[in-house]
């Protein structure tokens, strides 16, 4: 068997003017975490014996995942393009929209179309390369959609659109 994977596909670079305010504070506040987890790193280092060191270690491995971080942002974010104009026609699902879809029990669920750099279940926010975003980009309100996904087909009618 092979271990090899393919890439993933590149996700769109599209992102909210929230969401870019949000990459850029992250960015912000890693630099001077950064310079406290090097301070405490070079403090455990000097205790002695590394290999024991349960500071030293957990120290590395933090400062590894704030480079990690920051170097994705600093290659992500000069790539993204600020979407903060409202389209021609709100009466269609573009993205930054905010659609409520009615399923066939009439529950109403409601997901904002956002970039995949800031999509959150807690707030309901969807990748626009998300399967469901996908099949309601360019619908109008009253139309019914089907998606399919792991979990099954599911059916839904478009309520409302805002923006």
């Amino acid at each position: 068997m092979s271990r090899y994977r393919p890439p993933t596909p590149k996700s769109s670079s599209y992102i909210t003017i929230e969401g870019m305010r949000t990459l850029e504070a992250e960015q912000k506040t890693l630099w001077p975490r950064r310079r406290e987890v090097v301070a405490a790193l070079s403090a455990a280092a000097a205790e002695g014996d590394r290999s024991e060191n349960a500071e030293y270690i957990y120290r590395k491995k933090e400062l590894r995942e704030l480079d990690r971080r920051i170097r994705y942002l600093q290659k992500r974010l000069p790539d993204l393009t600020v979407v903060d104009e409202k389209p021609a026609r709100s009466d269609r699902v573009y993205f930054g929209a905010t659609v409520h879809l009615a399923d066939k029990r009439e529950k109403i669920s409601i997901y904002r179309i956002v970039g995949p750099d800031e999509f959150d279940h807690k707030e309901n926010y969807i990748s626009v390369d998300s399967p469901l975003a996908q099949v309601l980009l360019r619908r109008e309100v009253g139309e019914d959609v089907t998606v399919e996904v792991p979990g099954g087909i599911h059916r839904y009618l478009i309520t409302n659109i805002s923006y």
